[in-house]
């Protein structure tokens, strides 16, 4: 494991140092979990397939009761459209 120092920005950035964004290939926009505790802070990268994993098992049961009230696709591009035409 390598060790870097950095320190926190006054707008609460932390900069990860260019050698680890280098060697875990961390890339502009990357997503990251942060969990913390006990004066630690850990940063977890979110794989892009991970996040579609989790948007597909939210969109599932969706999908399924969209289905079953006889939804189309039509119809829901219709009411997204009515929906950002009202605000």
């Amino acid at each position: 494991m390598q060790v870097e120092l950095t320190r926190i920005s006054e707008k609460g950035q932390v900069v990860i140092p260019s050698s680890l964004r280098k060697e875990m290939g961390i890339k502009k926009s990357d997503q990251f979990m942060v969990f913390g505790e006990a004066g630690t802070v850990i940063l977890k990268k979110i794989e892009t397939p991970a996040i579609k994993k989790t948007f597909d098992e939210i969109a599932k049961p969706l999908q399924q009761a969209a289905k079953q009230a006889g939804l189309t696709k039509a119809d829901v591009k219709r009411a997204i459209k009515d929906i950002r035409n009202a605000a």
